[in-house]
């Protein structure tokens, strides 16, 4: 893990720090009472989600786009190839926000006066690092794919299409994560505990 991992992960930490601190303001803004911690749970989730996925994506655009760049500064007639490929690390920024969004509103905690249970609470904080945890790390990789499949494109055009399926197969994990996080939101959501 290098320094974008070990800064992500101290932002992550930062955001449910702060999350926690807020806590009375949850309890305010839904009506539920101190006796459960499961709102701030249910925030910190998302946050995490969203955190994660959108700092994974950014680097691995970062990735993405400094090989792109380069093959650009001496081919300029390949940006619409490259485009594509330094854009693909960016799905797992989307497919983090879709989760965060769904958390906060299946959960219920936007519903003044409903009870969330710190179980509920905690099993949809898991389901939202364990998504963002996911989306981060195949964004990353799936930019440094990308790269290689960049510095192929710009060696052999015309293998373009054949070059595209390197980042293309990284995707495939970061689709079972948002897949997984939708369906155990929604089971979560509708558990009685």
């Amino acid at each position: 893990m290098g320094f974008e991992g070990v800064w992500s992960v101290l932002l992550g930490l930062v955001a449910v720090f702060v999350t926690a601190l807020g806590g009375t303001f949850v309890f305010k803004f839904t009506g539920s009472p101190m006796a459960s911690l499961g709102p701030v749970w249910v925030f910190a989730g998302a946050i995490l989600v969203i955190v994660f996925g959108g700092l994974g994506s950014a680097i691995g655009i970062r990735i993405s786009g400094s090989q792109a760049a380069g093959v650009l500064s001496e081919k300029p007639e390949l940006f619409g190839k490259m485009f594509v490929m330094m854009a693909l690390p960016g799905t797992q920024g989307f497919y983090s926000f879709v989760c965060g969004i769904m958390i906060i509103l299946l959960s219920g905690v936007m519903n003044k006066g409903a009870m969330i249970s710190n179980a509920k609470g905690l099993a949809l904080l898991t389901v939202g690092v364990g998504v963002g945890v996911v989306e981060w790390l195949s964004a990353v990789i799936q930019g440094q794919a990308a790269a290689v499949a960049e510095s192929l494109t710009g060696r052999q055009p015309s293998a373009s299409g054949q070059a595209i399926l390197i980042p293309a197969l990284v995707e495939t994990y970061a689709v079972i994560a948002l897949v997984s996080g939708i369906l155990l939101i929604l089971w979560i959501s509708q558990a009685a505990f």
